[in-house]
Formats: C-alpha cells, sequence, structure tokens
C-alpha cells in the first residue's frame, strides 16, 4: 500500500509465533499519562479530531484505494468479509464463519444475521459478490484490482473477456452464503481478501451517482462503525456513529478527518490543540521523546528508491549495483532522520514472517553504509560495457508532501555525484500524483526513470513485498523487472518462477526459504534501494484512550466500542 504519512494502515494467520516479539513491543492499549482510571467524558465531549496532512484523501472508493491514510480512514465507514483486530490476526467480520474446501480452491463465508447498509438497507450475500465483481471490472479502472488475482477468471474480467464473475467463481446461493472460487490453492488469499477493494458498498448508491458515489456517503453506502454526516473537498470529512452497525457501537459521538497542511504545520497545531493526534517530523523527535503524550513503535513500511529496466543505462547490472552502492543509508537516517527510521537493505521488512537476517546487500555488500570504492568500480565496468563515456541525461523524479523525502532525495543525488560523477536532473511531484506517474512505467520506457516511493504492509505476508512488486504482469511492477531486454533477464525470470512456487507452497517453512531466495536475488539485482525501515512517531492526546498501536496502525472496526476521551 502507497504510503503518505509518518503514521498510517491494514494486514495472516499463520503468523502469530513470528509476529510475537514485535506485538509485544507495540501491543499495549493507549491509556497515557493523566487517564488516571477516569471514565469516558460525556456524549458532547467524545470528538476526535484527525488531521490527514495537506490534500485530501486520494479516494474513499475500496475499490480504488491506494494511499494508505485513505485506507485507514475508510476502514471506519466501509468492511469486509474479513479484517484484522487489533493484534493483527484475521478474524471473520461480515462473515460469521467461513470453510475452506478440501482442495484448498472455495471458500464458504457465512454472513452475520441482518446485516445492513447505514440508510437501513438490508445488506446480503449479493452486495457482497456486487461489491467484488465490481472491483474487477475494467469500466471501474481500479489499479489494486491485483490484490484479488487469486479469483477464479480473474484475467477474464479484468481484461473484459467475460463480463462478470458473479455465477462463475463469485456464488451467492443464499442471502446469507458467498463463496469464492480461486484459481490455486494459495496460501495468503484470506490475507489478500483484508484488502479494502474487496470491501461491500451499496449498489443503489453507485448506479445513482456514478464515479461521484462517494460525494453522498451523508445518503448511505457504507456498513462500517460510522457513516458520513458531510464531506469537503477542501476541508475534509465528519463521521458519526452507524446506528445500523452489525457491531460495538462507537463511544466517539464524532470522528473529523481534518485537511491539515504538511508536517510540520500539523504537529504545530496539534501543539496548540487543533487535532488530537499528529506524526512527530523528525527535526522535533528528540523534543517530543520527552513528553508524556510521545508513542513509539515499529512499523511495517520501507522506503526505497528504484530504477526503470526499460530506460538505458538502468538495464546495466553493474550501473544499478553502483548507484545502490554509493548511497550512505546510516548516514541519511542519522542526518536527514535524526535516526527516526532503521536503514535497511531489505525488501521485506524486519517484523515480518519472512525477514532473512542474514540477507546481503547488492553486490555482497552488507554495510547500510554503502561501497564508496566498489560503487565506483561498478560504474566504470557498467559505462565501459554500455560503451558510455559520459553518463546520459537522467531525471530523479520525488514527491513533496513530506520535507524529510525531499531532503532525502536531495541528499541521494549528491551522494550520487559525489562518488559517481554523474548530475541528475530533478522533478517534483504531490505524492498522488507520483502514484499516477509510477503506475503509467508498467511495460513503459517513457515512464519515470529514476524515482523515490515507499510501500506499507497490506498484510504481513512476503507475497505482499515481493511477488506484488517483482512478479511478471504485476500492475505494481513499475521497474519492469523480468519484462525488459536486459543481459540478466533470464536470471529474473528464474526468480519469478520461485515467487509463484512459493505463493502457492502450503508448508510454510519452504515457502519462507523460496522468498528468502528470491528476496537475496532481487536485492542483488537492486530491484530496489530499499533506504530506511519506518517506525511510527506521534503525539496523542492523552485524553484518547482504548486503542491498541499496531505495526500498521490500524484500528479494527470493533474496536470503536472501546476507544473514548476519558473526563
Amino acid at each position: 500500500m502507497r504510503s503518505r504519512k509518518q503514521f498510517t494502515v491494514t494486514l495472516l494467520p499463520t503468523l502469530l509465533c513470528l509476529l510475537a516479539m514485535l506485538l509485544a513491543a507495540c501491543g499495549s492499549p493507549s491509556t497515557g499519562p493523566g487517564t488516571g482510571g477516569n471514565g469516558p467524558a460525556s456524549p458532547d465531549k467524545q470528538v476526535l479530531r484527525w488531521p490527514i496532512g495537506a490534500t485530501d484523501f486520494g479516494t474513499f472508493d475500496p475499490a480504488l484505494v491506494q494511499l494508505a491514510v485513505d485506507s485507514q480512514s475508510l476502514q471506519t465507514v466501509f468492511t469486509g468479509l474479513v479484517q484484522f483486530d487489533s493484534k493483527l490476526n484475521i478474524k471473520d467480520q461480515l462473515a460469521q464463519s467461513h470453510d475452506v474446501s478440501a482442495d484448498g480452491l472455495t471458500y464458504t463465508f457465512h454472513l452475520r444475521p441482518n446485516l445492513k447498509f447505514s440508510d437501513g438497507t438490508p445488506l446480503t450475500s449479493q452486495d457482497v459478490v456486487y461489491s467484488i465483481n465490481r472491483a474487477l471490472l475494467p469500466a471501474t479502472k481500479s489499479q489494486v484490482a491485483y490484490y484479488l488475482n487469486l479469483v477464479k477468471d480473474f484475467d477474464k474480467i479484468t481484461t473484459g473477456k467475460i463480463p462478470t464473475l458473479i455465477g462463475d467463481s463469485l456464488l451467492a446461493p443464499d442471502p446469507n452464503t458467498v463463496k469464492i472460487i480461486i484459481s490455486s490453492n494459495a496460501a495468503y488469499f484470506l490475507a489478500a481478501l483484508t484488502y479494502p477493494n474487496s470491501y461491500v458498498v451499496e449498489k443503489s448508491l453507485i448506479d445513482k451517482y456514478g464515479t461521484a458515489w462517494t460525494d453522498h456517503l451523508d445518503q448511505g453506502g457504507g456498513d462500517g462503525p460510522f457513516k458520513v454526516q458531510s464531506y469537503n473537498h477542501t476541508k475534509g470529512m465528519i463521521l458519526v456513529p452507524n446506528a445500523n452497525y452489525y457491531g460495538p457501537k462507537p463511544k466517539i459521538q464524532k470522528l473529523e478527518y481534518l485537511i491539515s497542511g504538511d508536517q510540520d504545520t500539523t504537529y504545530n497545531a496539534y501543539l496548540s490543540h487543533q487535532y488530537d493526534r499528529a506524526a512527530v517530523p523528525p527535526a522535533h523527535l528528540a523534543d517530543a521523546r520527552t513528553r508524556p503524550d510521545f508513542h513509539e513503535y515499529p512499523f511495517l513500511r520501507i522506503r526505497y528508491v528504484t530504477m526503470n529496466y526499460l530506460v538505458k543505462p538502468f538495464d546495466n547490472i553493474h550501473i544499478r549495483q553502483a548507484f545502490a552502492l554509493a548511497v550512505d543509508k546510516d548516514l541519511l537516517v542519522s542526518t536527514v532522520w535524526r535516526k527516526s527510521q532503521q536503514p535497511t537493505d531489505h525488501l521485506v521488512p524486519q517484523g515480518m514472517p519472512g525477514y532473512d537476517a542474514n540477507l546481503k546487500g547488492p553486490a555482497g555488500v552488507s554495510s547500510v553504509s554503502g561501497d564508496k570504492t566498489m560503487a565506483k568500480q561498478l560504474f566504470q565496468q557498467g559505462m565501459q560495457e554500455e560503451h558510455l563515456t559520459t553518463f546520459p541525461s537522467i531525471t530523479f523524479s520525488y514527491y513533496t508532501d513530506v520535507k524529510a523525502i525531499v531532503d532525502t532525495s536531495q541528499a541521494i543525488i549528491q551522494m550520487w555525484q559525489s562518488v559517481l560523477g554523474v548530475t541528475l536532473k530533478s522533478e517534483a511531484f504531490t505524492f498522488d500524483k507520483l502514484i499516477t506517474l509510477e503506475n503509467a512505467t508498467v511495460g513503459n520506457p517513457k515512464g519515470l526513470q529514476i524515482w523515490i516511493s515507499g510501500w506499507l504492509a497490506d498484510y504481513p505476508d512476503p507475497q505482499d513485498w515481493l511477488s506484488t512488486f517483482f512478479q511478471k504482469g504485476s500492475g505494481y511492477n513499475q521497474m519492469n523487472y523480468g519484462q525488459n531486454n536486459s543481459s540478466d533477464v533470464a536470471k529474473q525470470l528464474q526468480v519469478q518462477q520461485v515467487l509463484a512456487q512459493a505463493d502457492v507452497n502450503q508448508n510454510p517453512t519452504q515457502r519462507m526459504q523460496q522468498y528468502n531466495q528470491a528476496e537475496e536475488q532481487i536485492v542483488d539485482d537492486v530491484g530496489w534501494i530499499s533506504i530506511f525501515q519506518g517506525k511510527v512517531q506521534l503525539l496523542q492526546n492523552p485524553k484518547f484512550v482504548g486503542n491498541v498501536y499496531n505495526a500498521l496502525d490500524i484500528i479494527p472496526p470493533d474496536d470503536w466500542g472501546n476507544i473514548y476521551i476519558t473526563q
């Protein structure tokens, strides 16, 4: 999931023991100093004001959501068949139970009784299959349909070869039963089903308003603990409790998602009590750590730089490795980020199942400080192989929503100039615009050339980090790994075969070993130049209690029944 903020969203079962250390470190309830066991304040005081950054939501349509801030927010209004609890375990949500066939290909979900949308309209199995099918239709133009690619005949519906999967692999045999048939026995299907593009939406609202339906959510459309009271694209969204919610009713009586400006502006506004939560900018971290309202915990997010294999000379392995080894990640984290992040060479972050503590960096260099001498040698080797005497004109793209990302980008460009002697042009965009350009780079030699981005786990499984980005045909394979004409493409295709085997391997030990093998090769191929793994550092109103911190900063729908503002 694309991550824009310091803090943000979403996420497998058999992973509990592997997540235990992580959860032990960050899974305690928020009961800030000064709460002293006080009970809830009066209903008129149960108001939360949460900042969402400098811009409006990218979308509030579950079928289209890519940004972490969007997903985090819309999970208060929409729910799916399965979701995560506060400790990131998969649980039935709209479903009260589910069964899996002996061959692992048919999932049967039994819905809770008497489900309703926020306008009181009954919610049935037909609404579930409609919503999943809608996310896959070409007309919906979803960039995240990929998360449902296990559904049988996914390729046929997304390419318009068949008009619908309803009655094919999406079945509603009665109002309370949903059957989903998948194409292969995959170890991560339920986890992938927690991604918001499978969440249930109300057909009548979409039929009435078309693509503008999310502007009218005050009329219905949702099924989560909150419903939309108002939505202003220049100010934000106001939510109130959904009286028709099937789970515990929220104690919070008004939840305001407010457009708040950049990170520094938002932080200062928190200090003046305009918001109940704010990410801590790196420059303020030392002071923030001394405050009683400060919280810090691990985050399953990687910031990285990547290169388009279809842009010369980035199809040369030695040029790619040189660019990677010229970057001193430890220096970046120490200076630009004030040690608020963890420098890394990994694609799969620490705390995830499949994390490989023995992974080596590009060209076998394990130091996160890089290797300037080897970088120069590899660069000269690559230039000779490409018959180049001068480095061609290349543009580095970055986003401006977070000042530290701007500073990081400029520092990396300077490192390349200092170590390799190359001068890159640069261009700046909003994060949303950069995402659009990334999506347009798949299979495109005229797309982005080299750029900075980030990824936040959709679910804690290596498939979400490896196959999602590096499998042939993936909509997120913007670097065009394995879909190029480089001299190393045969090796990349072998990696993609290993990923395909791991995705369906029901033996967890073998599966993780396969992912480790693939990750090591992708790191050596410089699929990404991983820069750092994230941590959450935030200030939060001490009177806001009951939420449980976790590595994706999600609040499960039912948990809103335990969250309130103290007296």
